[in-house]
């Protein structure tokens, strides 16, 4: 009579399963960002507000290229891995300098004072939905690289 929780084997042996990747953080707090937007424009320090969640979101996102890109990075373990997804990174490395120069770019609307908050507002839903499209490209470039079957076993 089993009185105790049934350990499952692994679905791969260890030695075929891949290293532990360091999981790129989220870069820096999108919710603050969204919501120092959402507080009415007509309040004191609006725009300072927002330029103080800009930053570490500029900072967060600048350390998730830095992990992913170069001879060491996520990209390059993911190729020696699954050389069938360069066309993946090179989309996901793309979107690194398109996210990087629309970071670039809100930081000097909001830094103007002549720049309407619907238009900065505007720009900030268009960075976040880039950046949560950017994320699910990530992860289904990950699950490509380490959960997909391509068959050939009997």
């Amino acid at each position: 009579m089993v009185t105790g929780p049934i350990q499952q084997p692994s679905v791969a042996p260890p030695a075929v399963r891949p290293p532990a990747a360091p999981r790129p953080s989220p870069p820096g707090d999108l919710p603050a960002l969204a919501r120092a937007l959402a507080v009415p424009r007509g309040e004191p320090r609006w725009r300072e507000r927002v330029i103080g969640h800009l930053a570490p979101v500029r900072r967060g996102f600048a350390e998730h290229v830095r992990i992913t890109e170069g001879p060491a990075g996520l990209y390059a373990e993911v190729l020696a891995q699954a050389p069938r997804l360069h066309r993946g990174v090179r989309l996901l490395t793309r979107e690194h300098a398109a996210i990087v120069a629309a970071l670039a770019d809100l930081q000097r609307a909001v830094e103007r004072p002549g720049v309407c908050a619907e238009e900065l507002c505007r720009r900030t839903d268009d960075l976040l939905r880039a950046l949560s499209r950017h994320r699910q490209r990530g992860a289904d470039l990950l699950w490509q690289a380490y959960q997909t079957d391509l068959g050939g076993e009997t």
